[in-house]
């Protein structure tokens, strides 16, 4: 069984024993903990949003964290079906004092999680985080007396909110999207987004009759693997190959990441759906953009030839808001199909991203595939090298980084040495033995070489110590 407890909230599989898996105590505690931390955060609001994606323990979780955060005195707002991004919108919405989003993201079914939200609808920092699981640890948490229960009720149209907001922006073109008259293919995993994206389709133009559902039945019951990878998405591959259609598109349970299917069949590849909505905004204004440091260069290629600057932070959402919020960032996000647009919100979301890229294809005027075409290639090889559990992970990697001092190196998050064209980036586990090797360069059979050889120095650098 599995309970991984971090900064930015509470993972783990359903059923088990207490401490060792996602169990009710294990639920009623962290919500507890972050109930109490969010107490001493001195917000004038007493309420907390809630929402969830369609896993089979969703509703189970929903009523035990709903009821615990009453425990603690907090009125909650419960969204019910909805997405991570939906959820933080709402929380600003509502002048609440945070938010728990209830999905364990691109993990299997037996999966859930608590993700936590600050007042601003944002992922709360290491810090904070820290601060609540000291609090969960220690069990430093009161309940308050009968008459000053919290509240509860539900609230059902911020799905629809959402869409109206996006339909707001004034770089999303209806027209332009009604007069391409796209026959499109949605897969959603059978999670909230098979509720939102066709009605987004249909709000952006999309006539109803051109849109195939497939796993958009909101059971729960995922119909493959929710992790957006091509070797996961064979079957609406296979149906946009066999048909007629313009695109595909394909999110994972929480609608928070993005990935698209050209209308050949190809994927369009998760790491070019951020550099393809980048170029449509910085096509109309001229700006910065980040990504994180396992992201594709391709960003930073686009981003210099439109005259901005690009920037790269550490591996995480929040790290990513942090240093776009202090260049000004018009767009950012991350390679896994991450789209943050700060126009209207700091979070990864699928729709606003679904809305800005339709309006690009729309104007382009030729297939997906063709404007893939349009960038710079680069393909990324992820490796891992597991590692006994008596090596010194940050001595190996000291020792890399020694090796290669005469490169650019960075080191905010792991160690990531550039080499012309090419680049590496090393990241330890938090929770085991295992150093991640992510490489890039302009053929998949060189940054595997890359990656290649960089293990090999690691294994080098272990047998110096012995």
């Amino acid at each position: 069984m599995t309970l991984i407890k971090s900064i930015s909230g509470i993972r783990g599989i359903i059923g088990g024993k207490i401490g060792a898996a996602l169990t009710p105590i294990d639920v009623v505690k962290f919500a507890a903990a972050y109930g109490t931390w969010l107490r001493s955060t001195n917000s004038e609001s007493n309420t907390v949003v809630l929402g969830r994606d369609a896993r089979l323990s969703g509703d189970m979780v929903s009523r035990l964290v709903s009821a615990t955060l009453q425990g603690i005195g907090w009125d909650v707002v419960d969204l019910g079906l909805s997405t991570t991004p939906t959820v933080e919108i709402a929380v600003t919405a509502e002048r609440a004092a945070g938010g728990i989003v209830l999905t364990a993201s691109h993990n299997p079914i037996q999966w859930n999680a608590l993700k936590l939200l600050n007042h601003a609808g944002e992922f709360i920092s290491a810090a904070e985080g820290s601060e609540v699981l000291r609090i969960a640890e220690e069990e430093a948490f009161d309940f308050v007396d009968v008459k000053k229960l919290g509240t509860y009720r539900t609230d059902d149209t911020y799905l629809a909110k959402h869409i109206n907001l996006i339909m707001a922006l004034p770089l999303v073109d209806r027209a332009a999207i009604t007069a391409a008259n796209f026959r499109i293919a949605v897969d959603a995993v059978n999670s909230t987004g098979g509720i939102i994206v066709p009605r987004l389709l249909e709000a952006l133009g999309v006539n109803s009759e051109n849109i195939l559902k497939l796993n958009c039945d909101p059971t729960g019951n995922f119909a493959h693997n929710p992790e957006p990878l091509p070797e996961h998405l064979r079957d609406i591959r296979r149906e946009i190959k066999n048909g007629s259609f313009n695109l595909g598109i394909v999110v994972d349970p929480d609608v928070d990441r993005l990935a698209l299917i050209s209308e050949d069949g190809s994927p369009f590849g998760e790491e070019y759906t951020l550099v393809a909505v980048a170029d449509y905004v910085l096509k109309n204004k001229v700006g910065n953009t980040v990504s994180n440091l396992s992201s594709t260069v391709a960003l930073r290629d686009i981003t210099l030839k439109a005259g901005g600057k690009y920037f790269a932070s550490a591996v995480g959402e929040v790290h990513v808001v942090e240093m776009m919020k202090a260049n000004k960032a018009v767009i950012g996000g991350e390679g896994n199909g991450g789209i943050i647009y700060p126009e209207l919100h700091y979070g990864r979301d699928a729709l606003v991203g679904i809305a800005l890229f339709l309006s690009h294809l729309a104007k382009f005027g030729k297939s997906a595939s063709f404007l893939r075409k349009t960038y710079p290639k680069y393909y990324i090889s992820k490796n891992k090298i597991e590692l006994t559990p008596d090596v010194n992970v940050d001595e190996v990697l000291e020792k890399i980084k020694s090796r290669y001092a005469r490169q650019p190196i960075n080191t905010i998050d792991g160690v990531r040495i550039e080499f012309d064209k090419e680049w590496v980036h090393l990241r330890k586990s938090n929770t085991e033995p295992i150093i991640r090797i992510y490489s890039e360069s302009e053929t998949l059979a060189t940054a595997d070489n890359l990656a290649n050889k960089i293990i090999s120095d690691i294994k080098e650098a272990i047998s110096e110590r012995t």
